[in-house]
């Protein structure tokens, strides 16, 4: 079957292919043969000369079961789980369409890497502890024939979370729910951090949380590559390009609040391929938007949030992208190799990078701080105004400390809640969330792409119920916050 290309504005183009070359010293002599024996056909057949066929081994797949926009870790999970858990092995295609191969301006990569379970939502929770036991288990997963196991380099040291007077009552509340939702953390009172960690300053702090199991940093790196190498060996199918147009059908129902509604439902997704005019349109039944910090331009696409406002259909998803900065520095005489992540009170954090006295951190913004995210330029004023002071308050080695090096990254920011977007849209039936975390996207991944792959399969979730991540709650107004977030 030949493809369609279909170029923007354009006309169907012809591709002529370049006869390969042989091994060896003669490549000019054998082009010019082959140019005298094309001549010498064209004299003898009748008729004109056939086109050369376009070559389309670049382009993805005509058809695909489904369609995943965003090739980030949260992308490949769900990737992963759908074909994991499909009823027939092979019976199900799945496309990953991710625009930056490099992914230098992903979140993936970006990332610190860190992994805990101290959040405020006992879905948070469940869903790092799953993390944390497949992370541990990464070769069970995702080990391929042939190929090296991976290792994450998954340093246990966990994350010390430090609260003020004001805050202690909270952390205590959120401890008491990570407990029974089988996390291991303990509370700590100002002596007992002095005890355990000579190096750090308690003024200010009232009281800490920490992480003994299944806390602490991996390679983000590793984890993406390990994905894509068992995503491969499963038939999944990647393509780089962006998504620039979905091809809709839709019927208008009546609710039984006798609200007159649209449902729509996707059949077609346009693929723009990269640095060139032409797209690729493929035919799909399910949709999965895993676009991270761009998924509200995914999501308008399809016509979400374009309706008359206060309605279900002129409900936007609200996520946009957030810039964060991550500080490298060295300091000699900072804390040694037991050291956790550390969340101090002003929002500052730190933890280990290697074996070589070497920190990295940073601290989220506040609203009026936030910087823009056209670009990921780094502020390094920031550091040294917002972040250093605080560093050298707690630990006061970090006095002395000398920056190396820092970069910018993207959170895929809910503005609602800082929470994530789980499952279907209520009338783009086949378009499907996995987006918003607002920094522990990373970190929470393995489980949201099992959730994510139940919903299709089965209709509903079946390990961890993260209904309460649905996006029916950004009409209702009624908001899952979170209030751990980094």
């Amino acid at each position: 079957m030949i493809r369609r290309v279909l170029p923007h504005g354009l006309g169907r183009g012809l591709l002529t292919r370049r006869p390969g070359t042989r091994r060896g010293g003669f490549s000019l002599d054998w082009d010019g043969k082959v140019s005298e024996i094309k001549k010498k056909i064209k004299s003898i057949l009748p008729g004109t000369p056939c086109d050369v066929l376009p070559d389309t081994s670049h382009l993805p797949p005509e058809h695909s079961d489904v369609v995943i926009v965003g090739g980030g870790v949260l992308g490949l999970s769900v990737a992963y789980w759908l074909k994991k858990l499909e009823n027939r092995q092979g019976g199900m295609q799945v496309l990953v369409v991710e625009r930056d191969h490099t992914y230098s301006q992903a979140s993936t990569g970006l990332s610190v890497g860190g992994i805990c379970q101290q959040f405020s939502l006992p879905e948070n929770i469940q869903l790092s502890l799953f993390s944390a036991s497949f992370l541990r288990n990464i070769n069970e997963y995702l080990a391929v024939t042939d190929a090296p196991p991976l290792d994450l380099q998954f340093n246990p040291s966990g994350y010390l979370l430090l609260a003020s007077e004001k805050d202690a009552a909270a952390m205590e509340s959120n401890v008491k729910v990570q407990k029974q939702e089988g996390a291991k953390v303990c509370l700590m009172s100002p002596d007992q951090l002095r005890n355990k960690f000579p190096w750090i300053n308690t003024e200010g702090v009232a009281l800490a949380s920490y992480g003994m199991e299944n806390e602490g940093w991996f390679d983000p790196w590793c984890l993406l590559h390990g994905l894509r190498q068992k995503l491969a060996s499963m038939g999944v199918f990647f393509c780089q390009g962006e998504v620039t147009r979905f091809v809709t059908s839709s019927q208008r129902m009546l609710t039984t609040d006798d609200e007159m509604v649209t449902l729509k439902s996707i059949h077609e997704v346009h693929v723009k391929m990269d640095h060139s005019l032409e797209y690729q349109p493929v035919e799909c039944a399910i949709v999965i938007n895993a676009a991270g910090a761009w998924s509200a331009q995914i999501a308008a696409l399809a016509g979400i949030g374009k309706g008359p406002p206060g309605t279900l259909q002129g409900t936007k998803l609200p996520v946009e992208p957030r810039k964060r900065y991550v500080y490298v520095w060295h300091c000699s005489q900072g804390p040694g190799l037991e050291t956790p992540l550390v969340a101090d009170t002003s929002g500052a954090y730190f933890r280990r990078e290697g074996l070589g006295s070497n920190y990295l951190g940073g601290r989220s913004p506040t609203e009026e701080e936030e910087p823009d995210p056209a670009n990921l330029e780094v502020d390094h004023d920031f550091f040294q105004e917002k972040v250093w002071p605080h560093l050298a308050l707690r630990v006061p080695a970090f006095e002395t400390l000398k920056v190396q090096t820092a970069w910018a990254g993207y959170y895929d920011y809910n503005t609602f809640d800082q929470n994530g977007v789980v499952g279907p849209h209520p009338l783009v039936v086949n378009m499907y969330f996995a987006t918003g975390f607002s920094g522990h996207g990373l970190q929470q991944a393995p489980g949201v792409g099992r959730a994510v792959a139940e919903m299709i399969l089965e209709g509903s979730f079946q390990t961890i119920d993260l209904s309460p991540f649905l996006f029916n709650r950004f009409y209702l107004g009624e908001k899952t916050q979170e209030n751990n977030i980094m």
